[in-house]
């Protein structure tokens, strides 16, 4: 029995609105490039990196910021998922998504060194390690990572939905693929913001319990939660 095509998340109007005036704020006057990019987003193969967490990531901005250039930022946060295939195709999705920033803001006329911060700040997105002396930067990871401090329940929503997302991934492959990117944090540093560290001892207890699991189905020996 064929399986339906997956459709769209619903946008609820409350959030449609929030959006456009969040796009509004940051680039007036160029609201079909925010339309276009909330479209983007709402790509029916997102089960995590959708329109959801756009606004989420956008929120996290706001909440985690003190004196970065909340300009840069915004637009960064933006695009920071804005092409996001699976599998990506010959570039990495980040870079794929710096490159779409670079022209779509090129044709709204930004300056060079801004055009120049925002592919950046995206790019960065991929390993989430900003330089030192890097305000901006630390403020787009740690608001694209402070997921991972959610509340139990809602982390494992987000650990399901990012596994709908590689739906065709074989499980092996997931699941290491998945605990490289979590061991790190395990005892690592997280997040580098002063208020996004406040989130750490949740974040760490989740990602050690996820990654804990992991460890258990893929058999690594030694391996201690």
């Amino acid at each position: 029995m064929p399986t339906e095509p997956p459709t769209p998340r619903p946008l609820s109007d409350a959030d449609a609105a929030e959006l456009a005036e969040r796009w509004h704020a940051v680039l007036p006057h160029q609201e079909a490039m925010g339309a276009s990019l909330v479209e983007r987003y709402r790509e029916p193969w997102r089960r995590y990196h959708d329109v959801r967490h756009l606004l989420a990531v956008l929120r996290q901005v706001d909440a985690l910021a003190t004196d970065q250039d909340l300009f840069i930022v915004r637009l960064a946060a933006w695009f920071h998922d804005a092409i996001y295939d699976i599998p990506f195709r010959e570039l990495t999705n980040e870079d794929a998504s710096a490159r779409l920033a670079l022209r779509e803001l090129s044709r709204a006329g930004l300056e060079q060194e801004d055009l120049t911060q925002v592919a950046r700040l995206v790019r960065m997105t991929a390993e989430h390690v900003p330089g030192s002396r890097d305000p901006e930067g630390e403020l787009l990871c740690d608001a694209d990572l402070a997921v991972l401090a959610s509340p139990p329940e809602d982390y494992a929503a987000y650990v399901h939905e990012v596994r709908e997302e590689y739906a065709s991934v074989p499980d092996d492959e997931f699941y290491e693929a998945r605990f490289e990117v979590l061991e790190p944090w395990v005892e690592g540093e997280i997040f580098r913001t002063g208020k996004g560290k406040l989130l750490t001892p949740a974040a760490r207890e989740n990602v050690t319990a996820e990654a804990a699991r992991l460890a258990e189905l893929l058999g690594v020996e030694g391996w201690k939660s």
